[in-house]
């Protein structure tokens, strides 16, 4: 990580493995490097949402993207960046919020916390979905 000024941005990328427990570690690599005091101004009140994106992505890139993951995190003043890559062409099916549904909430609410969402299709095949949260 390069975080040198509190005005500059930060990046830093982990391949994680098809496993459940990516999603735990996932987590806490978002909270660690988004909590690292050299982050940039407007970062540190965007924490519990970015982990929260993070796990809901990064869980379904285990689930259904049938591969390990790779999850980037990008922070500058702006925001915080997540994008999380799978190598599934398919694109991950946003559900309406209803009351009664019990699963299959996770893009919506993901989509409702993020000022952009995206998913965009790699040229080297398989997904990269992406989140941008507004700084403070």
């Amino acid at each position: 990580m390069h975080a040198s000024s509190r005005n500059r941005a930060a990046r830093v990328e982990y391949a994680l493995p098809q496993e459940a427990a990516s999603a735990r570690w996932a987590r806490r690599l978002t909270s660690g490097f988004l909590g690292h005091p050299a982050m940039p101004d407007g970062v540190s009140g965007r924490v519990d949402e970015a982990v929260l994106i993070v796990s809901e992505l990064v869980t379904n890139a285990v689930r259904h993207g049938n591969s390990r993951c790779r999850l980037r995190l990008s922070a500058a003043s702006s925001g915080v960046t997540i994008e999380v890559h799978d190598e599934d062409p398919h694109t991950p099916a946003v559900k309406p919020l209803t009351e009664d549904a019990t699963g299959g909430r996770g893009m919506a609410i993901v989509g409702l916390l993020a000022r952009q969402f995206d998913i965009t299709a790699d040229r080297g095949g398989g997904k990269t979905v992406r989140a941008v949260l507004a700084g403070t």
